[in-house]
């Protein structure tokens, strides 16, 4: 990402269900900024059985000083839900008209994240029915939560 001309770069947690655990926003990305951001989702979310990345290899490096090399999954179409995850955000980028500081693509990132999270139904897997209702349900608790 790019602010005021100088690129940033945001690093997400993504969990098997698309969910967004985690939102990270550093100036660079080597091997530090990566075991920096995984030991903050390690830490809060506990160590996980499977980690997908892309082919970054600050990666691997990381994952063999923390210890969880034999873990890593990358290659193939193994990281489409963490680029999928992306596209929401993405789109609601390009409306904002880019950001003016990391620190307000920092904000915007954590918030954008737990509300895309409450309003993320898996549609393909349940009934139109079900859908529906959890919809409904999902739309009643936002109206409280503005409303207080």
């Amino acid at each position: 990402m790019k602010i005021n001309g100088e690129r940033f770069y945001l690093w997400r947690a993504v969990d098997h269900e698309g969910e967004v655990l985690e939102c990270f926003v550093t100036k660079r990305r080597n091997k530090a900024e990566a075991k920096n951001f995984i030991i903050k989702t390690m830490r809060k979310y506990g160590s996980p059985k499977i980690i997908t990345t892309d082919k970054l290899a600050s990666y691997g490096v990381a994952f063999r000083e923390i210890g969880v090399v034999d873990r890593q999954l990358c290659g193939g179409r193994a990281n489409n839900r963490c680029e999928n995850s992306h596209l929401p955000f993405r789109r609601r980028e390009r409306a904002t008209q880019k950001f003016k500081s990391c620190a307000m693509l920092q904000k915007f990132t954590s918030y954008h994240a737990q509300i895309y999270n409450h309003f993320n139904h898996e549609r393909h897997l349940e009934s139109r029915q079900s859908f529906k209702q959890k919809r409904s349900v999902a739309l009643m608790e936002w109206f409280q939560i503005c409303a207080s």
